[in-house]
C-alpha cells in the first residue's frame, strides 16, 4: 500500500520554508533597494535574514533570480499602494494624480526597472517578469473598472487600455529620468503630463467615449 503523508504533515514541513523565503526576500529587497543588485552579496541577505548563504541558493538558486524575484514583488506591491489612495478619488484626473504621485519615484518602480534591464541577459528569468506583468495588469484594470463604476464616471478609455497605458508610460518615465537625473517631482509632472496627452489623443480619434 502506497505510504501517502498527511495533508497536515506535508503543511508542517512547507511553512517554514515559506517562512524563510519570505525572510529571504524581505531582508533582499531592502539591501537591494538601498545599494543596487551590485553593491550586495549574497552573504550580506543572509545575515539580514538570520540564514545562511546556502539557503539563498536553495530557495532562488541565485543572487540575480533573487533580485528579480524580489522586485517583481515590490512592483506589485506599489501597484497596490497606488490603487488604494486612488479608490479614494473623485474624478478621473484625481485617479491619475494618485496612481503617478505613489508610483513614480517609489524605490520599488526603480527595481522593477533594473530586473527589466538584468532580464534582457537573462532569459531565464523572463517568466517571472511576464507573470509580474500580467498581474500589474489585471490589477489595474480591476481597480479602474471598480472605481469608475463606483463613481459612475462615463465614456474614457476602457480600463484595460488604462492600465496598460499606465505602465507602459511609467516604466518609460523611470527609465529615462533614472538615467538623466531627474527630480521626482520633475518625473511626476512629466508622467502626468503624458497621460493627459494620450488619454486626450485617445478621445480624439474614438469620439464620445468609443474604445
Amino acid at each position: 500500500m502506497t505510504n501517502v503523508r498527511p495533508l497536515a504533515e506535508l503543511r508542517a514541513v512547507r511553512e517554514p520554508g515559506k517562512r524563510m523565503r519570505s525572510r529571504l526576500l524581505d531582508a533582499a529587497v531592502e539591501l537591494f533597494k538601498a545599494q543596487g543588485l551590485a553593491g550586495v552579496a549574497v552573504a550580506d541577505i543572509a545575515a539580514a535574514a538570520g540564514a545562511f548563504p546556502s539557503q539563498i541558493t536553495y530557495y532562488f538558486r541565485t543572487k540575480e533570480a533573487l533580485f528579480v524575484e524580489a522586485a517583481c514583488r515590490e512592483v506589485l506591491y506599489v501597484a497596490r499602494q497606488a490603487e488604494t489612495s486612488a479608490a479614494q478619488a473623485l474624478t478621473g484626473s484625481d485617479y491619475n494624480r494618485r496612481l503617478v504621485e505613489t508610483v513614480i519615484g517609489s524605490p520599488g518602480l526603480a527595481l522593477f526597472v533594473e530586473a527589466l534591464s538584468l532580464t534582457r541577459r537573462r532569459q531565464d528569468l523572463a517568466p517571472l517578469i511576464e507573470r509580474t506583468f500580467d498581474r500589474l495588469h489585471a490589477q489595474g484594470d480591476r481597480a479602474y473598472a471598480e472605481t469608475k463604476a463606483q463613481h459612475g464616471w462615463s465614456g474614457g478609455d476602457d480600463p484595460a487600455t488604462t492600465a496598460r497605458r499606465f505602465w507602459t508610460l511609467a516604466l518609460g518615465v523611470a527609465l529615462r529620468d533614472g538615467a538623466t537625473g531627474a527630480t521626482g517631482q520633475e518625473a511626476i509632472d512629466e508622467m502626468s503630463a503624458l497621460l493627459r496627452h494620450s488619454g486626450a489623443s485617445h478621445r480624439a480619434a474614438h469620439p464620445q467615449g468609443e474604445t
